[in-house]
């Protein structure tokens, strides 16, 4: 008798002490992702990514960053791929604009803003995630400017939002 009420005790010890944390979790993610603009981007970045479960706000701002990095190191990638077969110099010129930019997003704003974040200055992490954000519209106006279509718009907009639900994150750190 004693082995099952020491079991039971067990159980309801461990129902007790996992079960908040997960609960935790979700509603620290569901509360910062109330604080920006893009809830259900913000949701999803952060809900695909384990660590997310047991992150504090700097980790989940983190996380989002990450995912804003691989998302532009992704896009970038791709206008390489279009400026060797691009054979219209107004195009040529529009995505080497964004080759400049995306380089800038992926070997300066971002890690910039990482750095930032892990050193406690959220203040900088909010400043290098609005440049990044900046150096996307850079990009896509390029397009505009000339007149052209932007082949890139949807990604551009996918690494646009998530430097803003970043710079939102970290603001929440100020």
């Amino acid at each position: 008798m004693a082995k099952i009420i020491s079991l039971l005790v067990l159980q309801a010890v461990f129902c007790c002490n996992f079960f908040p944390l997960s609960y935790s979790a979700d509603s620290l993610i569901e509360t910062t992702c109330k604080q920006t603009p893009f809830f259900d981007l913000c949701v999803s970045t952060l809900e695909s990514n384990p660590k997310s479960s047991t992150s504090d706000v700097p980790g989940l701002a983190r996380i989002v960053a990450d995912s804003a990095n691989a998302k532009a190191n992704a896009t970038l990638n791709h206008i390489l791929t279009l400026l060797k077969t691009a054979t219209d110099p107004e195009l040529k010129k529009a995505l080497n604009v964004c080759v400049v930019s995306y380089n800038t997003i992926i070997d300066g704003d971002i890690p910039v803003a990482i750095e930032a974040i892990e050193q406690n200055n959220p203040k900088f992490a909010v400043e290098y995630a609005d440049d990044a954000g900046n150096e996307v519209q850079t990009c896509e106006d390029s397009f505009g400017r000339n007149t052209l279509d932007s082949p890139i718009s949807d990604r551009n907009k996918a690494v646009h939002d998530l430097c803003v639900v970043f710079e939102s994150i970290a603001s929440l750190l100020l």
